[in-house]
């Protein structure tokens, strides 16, 4: 809004001969009865038979009331107001009613030059201006204007094909027309003319005939339609013989239909469940094979590594048991030389058949186990077990064999050295 928009307005308003003065002022703050009074005060003034909806009393009507004005200068003046702008009926209500008023404002202006032209008159006096007439000529005008659109495009088609009309037309005019000619041809229009004539006689007087032939068919079908009519209640009102009956097998039937329906119903819900209960050992059976699956991987896993701690296992066991041998060798060795100065004669040697040769050496299946790699603990138990016994057995031969021969000569038997058990260690 400005000050300039709100002054133009008031001396328009004041030019077109509105009936109170409009102050600057009056649109500070917002005033819907200032706005919609012109409103309707410059639609009339546009279209004095215009017929606009004027109740502004609830929220509803002065709504309609707007939409009402903004359609009907938009339509008939072709001008688009903001609808919202007038709703708020202040300083920009203004711009948008200047929009009309200044329409109407030129307009008079026009009217009041041409009328100076002729008669002088006063300025300051009212100038009545109505614009409905014009509207039926704008109308016409439109409607004149469409009709010279379309004439001439018919025209410039014909004007197109002047160039061989044209021939043909002076060839026409030029031929010499010959009166025997003439004559027959009006003769032989007369006698078609004459043709038809007779032809629409002799229809007119079988008019009366196809009344009658119509009226007599008319007739036979109506006592047929009675005649029906009349059998068709007969119908209805004779019950038939095996109604009663019918009547029976019908409410047997509806029971059945009920125990079908009833049981279908239940086939398809026992089936429902049959799916969810298969549908979840299914799924069970799958989670479960899924855990046999896992722990097994989980057991092989652990063979796994286990077999690996067991052939480090019996690599460190295999050397230590050679380096406890080849100590025990060592002194077994020292050993040796004094038991044989201690040993009788040859003759007395033969007694030996119950010596028994040891061996200090690890067994041979203890050295295959080191290099196998699918040997248990517990093998490796057993032969610990088996070398303990065969040491055991070696040791008492010995000292059967060292004091055997010594005995006899009286001589105190040597101090027997005990060996020590490597394969203890384990």
């Amino acid at each position: 809004m400005s000050y300039r928009d709100l002054r133009n307005f008031t001396e328009m308003m004041r030019a077109l001969g509105y009936h109170r003065l409009i102050s600057m002022e009056n649109f500070r703050s917002p005033n819907f009865l200032l706005v919609a009074e012109v409103l309707k005060w410059l639609v009339k003034r546009y279209d004095p038979t215009a017929d606009v909806h004027g109740d502004t009393d609830t929220e509803q009507d002065r709504v309609i009331f707007i939409k009402s004005v903004a359609e009907f200068m938009a339509t008939k003046a072709h001008i688009k107001l903001n609808t919202k702008k007038l709703y708020q009926a202040d300083g920009y209500a203004v711009k948008e009613l200047l929009k009309v008023t200044s329409v109407l404002y030129n307009a008079m202006k026009t009217n009041v030059v041409n009328q100076l032209a002729n008669s002088e008159e006063d300025d300051t006096s009212p100038v009545s201006f109505d614009i409905s007439s014009r509207i039926s000529e704008l109308k016409e005008a439109r409607k004149l204007a469409t009709e010279i659109t379309v004439k001439g495009a018919a025209l410039y088609d014909l004007l197109g094909k002047e160039v061989d009309l044209r021939e043909l037309r002076t060839i026409a005019i030029a031929r010499q027309l010959e009166i025997n000619e003439v004559e027959m041809s009006l003769q032989a229009s007369i006698k078609a003319v004459e043709n038809e004539i007779k032809k629409t006689i002799h229809m007119l007087e079988n008019v009366a005939s196809d009344e009658a032939n119509l009226e007599a068919k008319i007739e036979k079908k109506k006592n047929e339609l009675e005649r029906n009519q009349k059998r068709l209640q007969t119908l209805q009102t004779v019950r038939p013989a095996y109604m009663d009956e019918y009547e029976k097998l019908e409410e047997d039937l509806q029971k059945l239909y009920d125990s079908y329906l009833l049981r279908f119903r239940n086939l398809a819900y026992l089936e429902q469940q049959l799916e969810d209960y298969n549908r979840i050992e299914q799924d069970k059976f799958e989670e479960t094979e899924a855990a046999l699956k896992q722990m097994a991987d989980r057991l092989k896993n652990e063979e796994k590594k286990q077999i690996v701690l067991t052939e480090d296992n019996n690599e460190e066991g295999s050397e230590e048991g050679t380096s406890e041998e080849s100590e025990d060798e060592g002194e077994e060795g020292e050993n040796r030389p004094i038991q044989r100065r201690s040993r009788p004669d040859a003759a007395h040697t033969a007694q030996g058949d119950r010596r028994v040769q040891g061996n200090m050496m690890g067994d041979i299946s203890e050295e295959n186990g080191s290099d196998e790699s699918g040997d248990s603990e517990i093998d490796l138990d057993e032969d610990d077990q088996d070398e303990d016994d065969e040491d055991d057995d070696d040791i008492d031969s010995d000292d059967q064999q060292i004091e055997g021969p010594v005995k006899p000569r009286g001589r105190n038997p040597p101090v027997r050295q005990e060996l020590n058990d490597s394969d203890n260690d384990f």
